[in-house]
């Protein structure tokens, strides 16, 4: 018998896991406030329903992978409501605040909520390219590792609830400045000369890469940035949140601060909604290279 499994978010993210989970066996409940997510996820296999309580009717276990963080504590709220128990992991990037209203909602109703973002892009989600950050309940976490391997390549159990939400802020804090020191690379390359393929074949194999140079300089070398595998206008979200963050430690993060602004910027060029490789467009204006 097929395990059913809810995945409430159908957007860049949340469909190329669906359509992982669909690939690997697995009988995927899907729910997504957009009709069109939805047409579109019935396409790849899912049993698209009509709202987050028809989920948790239909699966024990259940996926979160919204936007926002007004938009998981409403379906958090949703399913509160079901009368079975259900684990629940919220893959999103959230602050800790939000993440602990989560579990605020779910747990004193006899549900397990799990803390477990994802490390990758929309393109990464796509090959199974991920790393499930995970948090909280050890037995939930391993209940959930082969839905976790569905769609991923790794699961890292990091212990207690909310400790994948930090770890997942380390790691977009390297995000943010080794997208930004990609594009540098490539507008400099261009600018010498050099072939954009070529260098990306180059510097992928070499000590100066980054899996964010091998993820983004490809579409920096063809000025390519859609469709966005991390769009600029959700990107300012994480940026707010992992400010935020370093801001509450009293740990500084200079090089990560300064990054700031080219994001920013590429949003003001009018890039808001193209991948956040764009910030490498920024820098060609700078360069001279595009009025």
């Amino acid at each position: 018998m097929q395990q059913s499994v809810g995945m409430i978010g159908l957007g860049i993210m949340g469909s190329a896991m669906a359509s992982n989970l669909v690939a690997a066996g697995f009988r995927v409940i899907g729910y997504d406030t957009s009709p069109a997510a939805r047409t579109e996820a019935r396409a790849i296999g899912v049993v698209a329903v009509d709202g987050a309580v028809a989920v948790a009717s239909a699966a024990e276990t259940v996926l979160l992978c919204l936007p926002s963080a007004a938009a998981v504590v409403a379906t958090a709220e949703a399913l509160a409501s079901s009368s079975r128990p259900l684990v629940i992991a919220e893959l999103s990037t959230l602050a800790l605040s939000d993440k602990e209203a989560v579990r605020a909602i779910l747990e004193p109703l006899g549900h397990v909520a799990l803390d477990c973002p994802l490390s990758g892009t929309g393109a990464q989600a796509k090959t199974k390219d991920l790393v499930v950050f995970a948090s909280g309940q050890s037995a939930a976490i391993a209940r959930m590792t082969p839905v976790f391997k569905g769609f991923a390549r790794d699961v890292r159990d990091l212990g207690a609830y909310g400790n994948g939400t930090k770890m997942k802020l380390i790691a977009n804090l390297l995000v943010a400045i080794h997208n930004v020191a990609a594009a540098e690379a490539m507008v400099l390359a261009k600018k010498a000369g050099l072939d954009p393929d070529q260098v990306v074949d180059v510097i992928s194999d070499s000590a100066g890469s980054s899996r964010m140079f091998q993820v983004r300089a490809p579409l920096m070398a063809r000025d390519t940035y859609t469709p966005a595998t991390m769009r600029n206008r959700i990107w300012k979200k994480d940026m707010a949140i992992i400010g935020d963050f370093a801001s509450n430690l009293d740990c500084p993060t200079p090089l990560f601060s300064l990054t700031n602004a080219y994001y920013e910027a590429a949003c003001a060029m009018g890039y808001g909604e193209a991948d956040t490789a764009a910030v490498a467009a920024v820098l060609e204006v700078m360069a001279g290279r595009k009025a």
